[in-house]
């Protein structure tokens, strides 16, 4: 799967992080729990 331009801005912020789970693509922030995103 190709990552949405959209995760790509969010992985660029500080401390955040690219997660794969059940074949779907989140980006988490442990840093800003509020930075969430999911593709799929």
């Amino acid at each position: 799967m190709k990552v949405r331009n959209s995760l790509r801005a969010l992985k660029n912020l500080p401390g955040s992080q690219v997660v794969r789970r059940r074949g779907r693509t989140y980006v988490i922030n442990k840093r800003n729990p509020r930075l969430k995103a999911r593709q799929g």
